[in-house]
Order: C-alpha cells, then sequence, then structure tokens
C-alpha cells in the first residue's frame, strides 16, 4: 500500500512538473491527456478513487488517535502500538499529499486550458482589429474619394450654372433681337402695303389721264 502511495505520488509530482515546466511537446501531451480523462466516465472514476481515499485517509486518522488515546491511557505505547502509528501516520500523510496534488493537478489544467482559450480569442480579437483597422483605412480612402469626386461635381456643377446663365442671357438677346426683327418685318409689310395702294390710285390717276387726253384728242 505504501509502496503503491509512492509510485502515485511521483507520478502527480511528474504530471505536475511537465504541467509548470513546457518540455517540448510534453506539456501538450499531458494536456491532451487529462482532457481524454475528464471525457466520458473518467470524472466518475476519478471522484470514486477520490472517494475511496478520502475514507481510507479518514480510517487511518481515525486508528492514529486510537492508538495515541490507548497510549495516553497506559501512559506509554507498545512497540507493535508504535509501528502501528507510524505506519498509520505514513499512509496519511501520503494518501493526504496524494489528494491534494491531486486537486492541485486538477486546477492548473483547469486554469492553463483556459488561460489557452483566453489566448486564442485575444488571438481572434487581435485579427478582428486588424480587419477592422484595414476597413477602417478603406473607408477612409474611400471618404476622401468620394470627397474629391464630389468636390469635382461641385465645380462642374458651377460651370454648368455659369455656362446655363450664359445661354439664357444669350437666349433673351436672341428673342430681343427676334422681336426687334418681327416689328421691323411688320413696319416694312406696313410700308409695303402703303406702297402698293399708293401704287394703285397712281395707276387709277394714270388711266384717268389717259383716258382724259385720248377724250381731247377727238
Amino acid at each position: 500500500m505504501i509502496q503503491l502511495l509512492f509510485l502515485v505520488l511521483f507520478a502527480e509530482g511528474v504530471l505536475a512538473f511537465l504541467l509548470l515546466v513546457k518540455i517540448g511537446p510534453l506539456r501538450e501531451l499531458v494536456i491532451k491527456s487529462l482532457d481524454q480523462l475528464k471525457m466520458g466516465k473518467g470524472p466518475a472514476t476519478v471522484k470514486t478513487i477520490a472517494g475511496t481515499m478520502s475514507v481510507i485517509l479518514l480510517s487511518s486518522l481515525m486508528s492514529i488517535v486510537k492508538i495515541q488515546n490507548k497510549g495516553a491511557k497506559l501512559g506509554t505505547m507498545s512497540p507493535m502500538d508504535q509501528v502501528l502509528w507510524r505506519t498509520h501516520l505514513l499512509e496519511a500523510s501520503l494518501m493526504g499529499f496524494t489528494l491534494f496534488l491531486g486537486f492541485i493537478i486538477d486546477r492548473m489544467h483547469h486554469y492553463i486550458r483556459k488561460l489557452t482559450n483566453l489566448r486564442s480569442n485575444v488571438g481572434a480579437s487581435k485579427e478582428e482589429l486588424e480587419k477592422l483597422q484595414k476597413e477602417k483605412v478603406l473607408l477612409k480612402e474611400t471618404e476622401e474619394k468620394a470627397s474629391k469626386e464630389m468636390k469635382q461635381l461641385q465645380e462642374e456643377n458651377k460651370t454648368l450654372s455659369e455656362s446655363l446663365k450664359k445661354v439664357k442671357l444669350e437666349s433673351e438677346e436672341k428673342d430681343k433681337r427676334v422681336e426687334k426683327a418681327e416689328y421691323h418685318v411688320a413696319s416694312l409689310q406696313k410700308q409695303a402695303a402703303d406702297l402698293l395702294l399708293e401704287y394703285d390710285r397712281l395707276l387709277e390717276d394714270n388711266q384717268n389721264l389717259q383716258t382724259q387726253a385720248l377724250g381731247h384728242r377727238k
């Protein structure tokens, strides 16, 4: 029993050392082994073993107390009682250290796994941050490009507005010229009509004069 406890305690010490000190891939191997141990029926088995050892530890402590009480009543302990007391004390010490070291290994494994997950999350967060920074740079470049295009469009709009005003002024001037030309044409048409009337009157007077001249000749 004592040899087995020493072996278990030595194995736990090696596991704790490998969890504390990173030696090549040994830490990852130990962590994977503990992960597999905590899967399926592993936790129940470990709890059963720990419970059994706790019961044995409690029994050894009770035996130590009984031997001490017996020695206190008799005033001294017999050699046999001394051997049993030392044996129970050694077993209780080994089992106590074994249970305590097993608890330490379980906590170390838990926190190492948690730390690994946190590092993975931090790495993912860094990648996401870099991605967001790249997107921010792209958005800034796009914003600058859009601002330049907007300025260019504003300048073009200003140029078009000036051109439109100029065309509008030219159109108004042409309208005025057209109105003036129409008025001039109307005036010429009126003058032509008056001239035609005057011409018709002159023709009529000429015919009358010719008629009168022919009458005098007869």
